[in-house]
C-alpha cells in the first residue's frame, strides 16, 4: 500500500498522442474568424494543470489548440483556450477540454477509453465546470496570448469613438 508514496519514481513525460478510434476524436473544426481580435487560436498556448489523485503527482501540460497529449492513463485533448482582454472586467482564462481516461477491469482485457469530460474550464470559477473522475483531475492555469492595444488599453480606435 506505502509503495505508491514513495517519491523517488520517476514522473512519467507528456507525450503527443491521437486519440483512438471510435472516441469520437476526429479532426477538430477550423478555428471560428478571429482576426483582428486577438492572437490567432492556432498560435495560442494553454497550460493545463493535471493532478493524479492516487499518487498525487501534479504536472503542467503546455499545449496549443488541436494538440492532444498522453500521461500514463489519461488522455488530454485541447481545442480552445481564450481568455478576456485585459481592459475587459471580470478577467476570465477558459479552454475547451476533452479528457479520455483508459479504464481497465483486468490486467488480462483490452484497453477501454472513456471520454470523462468534455466542456469549457474557466480558471477563475473551477467550480463552475469540474473534471468529475476518481484518480484525475484537469484545470486551465493559463492562456498565452495577447490583443493590439494591450500594453496601454483598449485598442485606438475604441479610445477614439470614447472621445
Amino acid at each position: 500500500m506505502l509503495a505508491a508514496c514513495d517519491n523517488e519514481a520517476p514522473e512519467p513525460e507528456a507525450q503527443q498522442t491521437e486519440i483512438p478510434e471510435g472516441l469520437g476524436g476526429g479532426p477538430l473544426p477550423p478555428p471560428a474568424d478571429t482576426a483582428g481580435v486577438g492572437t490567432p487560436m492556432e498560435e495560442r498556448v494553454a497550460t493545463l494543470g493535471l493532478l493524479n489523485k492516487r499518487n498525487n503527482i501534479s504536472r503542467d501540460i503546455e499545449m496549443s489548440p488541436g494538440e492532444s497529449r498522453r500521461v500514463d492513463d489519461v488522455i488530454v485533448r485541447l481545442s480552445a483556450c481564450e481568455r478576456t482582454a485585459p481592459w475587459e472586467d471580470p478577467e476570465e482564462t477558459g479552454a475547451f477540454v476533452q479528457v479520455f481516461v483508459n479504464e481497465r477491469a483486468d490486467a488480462d482485457t483490452d484497453a477501454q477509453w472513456n471520454r470523462v469530460f468534455s466542456g469549457w474550464l474557466f480558471k477563475n470559477s473551477p467550480s463552475l465546470n469540474v473534471v468529475e473522475h476518481p484518480i484525475y483531475d484537469v484545470w486551465v492555469k493559463d492562456c498565452a496570448m495577447s490583443f493590439p492595444g494591450e500594453e496601454g488599453g483598449p485598442p485606438a480606435d475604441d479610445a477614439d469613438a470614447a472621445a
